[in-house]
């Protein structure tokens, strides 16, 4: 009974592949996903012919690939290629918070490597209510038609920064499956990071992809997830557990992955584990690829919940979102992405020609401002109070 019990503890073990790739040329590229794909059994494992199978890259917004915001094209198109070869019939899409999906896919020179290939652009600008009895919290979401109308999906995250969950990884990836500004609601409605996250694993256990493959060639670190500064760790990582996949990205980034929000739910949903001893590496060693000076917020985010002291407790503990005046060109992005209502970040003075301000006690710290600014001039900054408690 407990060599039974040993043998199947082994059996259940989540598998990470790992495979070096120091270039986006394409064929390079090419050949490290069809070798990551071989160490997880081909792809013969999870897609059959015939079927409809949906690419879901990470865009955010659209921008130039060597800004290393979105997943890059070359991934795009080297899997695309493969499911091809297995003959699937592919498509592909994602859910920005701004702007019509081929209008950011053409912006990220996704659209032009899906073109190339002939693969058509999925429906990710509408959506429609299901329902998802066995959530962790929420069980009603809006989904976008290309993702409800596919057979499967593979998940194609970017590896980056994160100012409210830390990295946005496989887990969070599935976001863009919400339509439009849809996915700003949820802030609203779950301004802790933790219920934020398990919001995140519930999407993730309801559209269930079957396959993440991480692009980690040139990473995003610091002011992520779209003003932060490329850095080259030369890796792509393939799993069917984004649990085990974001805690693989979190030991190359010297992360804990306890401080990853999307972590313990995931786990709590079966989504999949983060602990070591339940992951296999298999592929090349990961030794090779952590870099420990990698610029990332090491501690949990700071939750502050209920009663009449949690706006007080927040302003004081919670980091806030600043503006650089001298950065900000008063372009009004941080403004119509705030969710809050009334509005935290606006023209309080009416006066459009000078920089946004922040009244905090609006505030619910889940960052949009900072995610979309294209200029980079909002960061994240520790409160007085928060950094003594904190560091």
């Amino acid at each position: 009974m407990k060599r039974k019990q040993q043998h199947k503890n082994k059996m259940s073990k989540a598998t990470v592949a790992l495979v070096g790739c120091d270039t986006y040329a394409e064929q390079r590229v090419y050949q490290a996903v069809e070798a990551g794909i071989k160490l997880l059994g081909g792809f013969t494992r999870f897609v059959k012919p015939g079927e409809r199978i949906v690419l879901k890259p990470n865009v955010l917004f659209g921008s130039n690939p060597d800004k290393c915001v979105s997943t890059h094209p070359a991934v795009l198109k080297a899997v695309g290629r493969l499911l091809q070869q297995a003959e699937v019939d592919v498509y592909y899409g994602d859910s920005s918070g701004f702007g019509k999906c081929e209008t950011n896919m053409r912006r990220a020179g996704l659209k032009a490597a899906a073109n190339e290939l002939g693969i058509k652009l999925a429906d990710f600008d509408k959506g429609r209510a299901v329902t998802h009895q066995e959530a962790l919290l929420n069980k009603r979401f809006v989904i976008a038609n290309g993702a409800l109308d596919c057979d499967g999906l593979i998940s194609l995250p970017k590896l980056k920064t994160h100012g409210l969950t830390r990295i946005t990884g496989a887990v969070k990836n599935q976001l863009g499956c919400i339509p439009g500004i849809r996915k700003s609601q949820y802030h609203v409605k779950m301004p802790s990071p933790y219920d934020f996250a398990t919001m995140l694993v519930d999407l993730t256990t309801l559209l269930r992809p079957r396959l993440y493959i991480m692009d980690g060639i040139i990473a995003m670190e610091g002011n992520g997830p779209r003003s932060g500064w490329p850095k080259h760790l030369d890796i792509l990582l393939f799993s069917e557990d984004p649990v085990a996949l974001d805690a693989t990205a979190c030991k190359i980034i010297g992360l804990d992955p306890e401080f990853v929000p999307t972590s313990a739910p995931g786990e709590k949903a079966r989504l999949g584990t983060y602990h070591d001893e339940n992951i296999e590496l298999v592929g090349e060693d990961i030794a090779s690829f952590i870099d420990q000076d990698f610029a990332v917020v090491r501690r949990p985010p700071v939750a502050v919940r209920g009663g009449r002291w949690r706006i007080l407790a927040r302003n004081w503990v919670c980091p806030q979102p600043t503006i650089d005046t001298g950065v900000c060109t008063n372009c009004g992005t941080c403004v119509s992405h705030c969710p809050a209502t009334p509005k935290a970040v606006d023209w309080h003075t009416g006066d459009e020609t000078i920089p946004p301000t922040f009244k905090y006690d609006r505030c619910i710290r889940c960052y949009c401002c900072q995610e979309f600014c294209p200029e980079g001039a909002v960061t994240i900054r520790d409160t007085f109070i928060g950094k003594v408690l904190f560091h």
